[in-house]
């Protein structure tokens, strides 16, 4: 692996590595804009959160309710998790991550 190193100033743009920023695009960003756009970005990582504790699920093999039965979850909110009107956080998505990567061993522990 090659690494390269250089200073760039913030202040001076002719300091940037050219094709990394297109400055009259930033410069004609406003604020209107970005919120619009943190808008976007919020609603596709819900989507992608839906998705993947859908897919969690149906590897599984398991309906909604017996899925939130075996986590010791309520239904509405796994009906919520994966219709993306709400994300799992902290612990849940913890479990997720481990009823993904290691689906028997998390179930046996959740069920001893």
């Amino acid at each position: 692996m090659t690494i390269t190193s250089m200073t760039v100033d913030p202040l001076h743009p002719e300091t940037w590595p050219a094709g990394r920023c297109n400055v009259a695009a930033l410069d004609a960003t406003t604020e209107a804009d970005i919120v619009v756009q943190q808008a976007q970005d919020d609603m596709e990582a819900q989507k992608a959160a839906a998705l993947y504790a859908r897919r969690v699920r149906k590897r599984l093999g398991l309906t909604q309710r017996e899925f939130s039965q075996r986590i010791d979850v309520p239904l509405d909110t796994i009906r919520n998790w994966e219709q993306g009107k709400r994300e799992p956080a902290g612990p849940a998505k913890a479990l997720l991550k481990i009823l993904d990567k290691s689906p028997e061993t998390a179930l046996s522990a959740l069920n001893g």
